[in-house]
């Protein structure tokens, strides 16, 4: 299937800064995914009874590091779909990261807007997003 960019000159948004900001969005599935399956927050060494390095780690530490920035990258998402949209939020996730196409949302959603208004949402996610989004 062929992509469809969105022209987002009018917001001083280039193409490439738009496949950046795009392809950080299509990783929201994968983000929900891992923070469902690490959800234990205990972690602890295994006894093997084979002798070990003397490198400390902390499992737990580092667990707890990474929920919290999958967690950070996903709400930045959430609250800029809802800053653009508060209506329409649902279907901007769908539509940027699900990669949904509109017409889906239309017909098998029953996304409340058209086409035309539903693109002008979606350009102003990217832009409020590209603004949020550090580089």
């Amino acid at each position: 299937m062929k992509k469809r960019f969105l022209n987002l000159e009018e917001y001083g948004i280039s193409r490439k800064r738009y496949k950046e900001l795009a392809g950080f969005c299509e990783q929201y599935p994968e983000w929900k995914r891992e923070l469902a399956m690490k959800d234990s927050a205990i972690k602890s060494s295994q006894l093997t009874g084979m002798p070990v390095a003397r490198k400390i780690t902390d499992t737990t530490g580092d667990l707890a590091v990474r929920r919290a920035i999958l967690q950070e990258k996903c709400r930045l998402i959430e609250d800029v779909a809802r800053e653009a949209s508060e209506e329409l939020y649902e279907y901007i996730i769908k539509s940027v990261c699900y990669e949904v196409t509109v017409a889906h949302l239309i017909s098998y959603y029953e996304m409340p807007c058209g086409q035309a208004a539903f693109c002008d949402v979606r350009r102003y996610f990217f832009y409020l997003l590209s603004q949020r989004k550090q580089y």
